[in-house]
Order: C-alpha cells, then sequence, then structure tokens
C-alpha cells in the first residue's frame, strides 16, 4: 500500500525472470535481496538476486480501460524492474484490480495487489532504490510501500503532476497511452471522495514484457 506518510501528504494538499539481451547499458547494482516475509498474497516464488545481465524493456498494462505502456528504469532501479518482470512473468498481476485512486493533492492510481485490499504482496520485500532527487511528475510509475525497505508488488501511476517525500522508488516512464489514466480519472471515486477506489472498476488482464 502506499504508507502512512503519503496519506498525510494528502490531507494536507507493477516475462519470467530476468529480461536480458545483447544491447542496452546494464543495470546499476548487479545483486539484489529479496527478503521472504512469508505473507504471499499469490505465491510465485521469489525473483533471482543476479540482475547482472538485465536489460531495459516496456512494460504493457492490459486493463479493461485499454493499454498503458512504460518503459522500465532498469539502469536506475535495477532491484525494482527485476522483481516487476519476474512478476509479470509469473501472471501475478493477471485478473488484479487497481484498487485505489486519489484525486486530491496527490493524483495516482495504485495497482498491484491480488487481494484488491491495500494490503497484499508477494511474499517478500526489498530495498528502495532511485531516490535522491525523486520526483513525480505526471507519467512516472513507481513502488508503493508501508516504509523504507518495504517494496513488494504494489505499484502506482501518476496520472498529473503530484508532490511527493522522494520515499517511494521511481522505476518508469508512461510512454503511451497516458489517456487511459486520464479517463479513469474523470470518472473519480465509487464514494466521491477524494481517495477510494475507482468508481469503475480498474482490472489488469496481464502485464507483457518486452525487451528493448
Amino acid at each position: 500500500m502506499l504508507s502512512n506518510v503519503l496519506r498525510v501528504a494528502a490531507g494536507a494538499a507493477l516475462a519470467a525472470g530476468l529480461v536480458t539481451g545483447p544491447t542496452g547499458p546494464a543495470a546499476a547494482a548487479s545483486t539484489c535481496t529479496y527478503t521472504p516475509d512469508g505473507k504471499a498474497a499469490r505465491n510465485v516464488g521469489t525473483p533471482s538476486s543476479d540482475v547482472g545481465r538485465l536489460r531495459p524493456y516496456a512494460a504493457t498494462l492490459r486493463t479493461n480501460h485499454g493499454d498503458v505502456v512504460f518503459e522500465a528504469d532498469t539502469a536506475k532501479a535495477p532491484c525494482t524492474t527485476n522483481s516487476f518482470a519476474y512478476l509479470a512473468g509469473r501472471k501475478y498481476f493477471d485478473g488484479t484490480t487497481c484498487h485505489r485512486l486519489t484525486t486530491a493533492g496527490i493524483f495516482v492510481l495504485q495497482c498491484g495487489d491480488p487481494t484488491g485490499t491495500g494490503a497484499g504482496g508477494p511474499g517478500y520485500r526489498f530495498a528502495d532504490e532511485n531516490l535522491t532527487g525523486a520526483v513525480y511528475p505526471a507519467g512516472t510509475v513507481a513502488m508503493a510501500n508501508a516504509g523504507p525497505g518495504t517494496n513488494g508488488s504494489q505499484f502506482f501511476l501518476v496520472y498529473e503532476d503530484t508532490r511527493l517525500p522522494p520515499a517511494y522508488t521511481p522505476f518508469g516512464r508512461i510512454t503511451h497511452n497516458a489517456h487511459v489514466l486520464d479517463g479513469i480519472a474523470r470518472r473519480g471515486t465509487k464514494d466521491g471522495g477524494g481517495d477510494g477506489a475507482p468508481r469503475q472498476d480498474v482490472i489488469v488482464d496481464s502485464v507483457r514484457i518486452a525487451a528493448r
């Protein structure tokens, strides 16, 4: 889930294994630590810790509202992008809902929890990355968390420039079909508030990973 830090800020104002290939810059880190927490919402195992051959990729989120495509920043967030590709390849995200939409002060759609409650994860956690000077303009894809070092499977898509503390790992940039998010946001939440479930269910049918 997005942490309580984010909720306070709002009140005040997501291929099996590694994506490898012969071209593109190698990832900054060569190993990652994925720590089991025994709380898998959908048990698909744990990614390889070796990300030395990780290469750039594009991810296509196929939803019932349309496809959204983002470029993964494997160089700056290798552990995060490795985990995301692993989960996508294991069909972890298939059939899940984007359970949270915020429309006041913070402008994000949050996805990646098979339970649809905001409390589910993949059964492991990993450290934050790419936080120095992190900002969250429209088009950012970043990890949701429950505090430092608690990254799992939940992520959020920023559809309007948003001010947040640099506490959420940015790991991608939307390149195609941002208007899909705009349409979801315009419909608002089910209860009409600034933070809740989208008025119309948003279902991630699948996530496709394509190496660059």
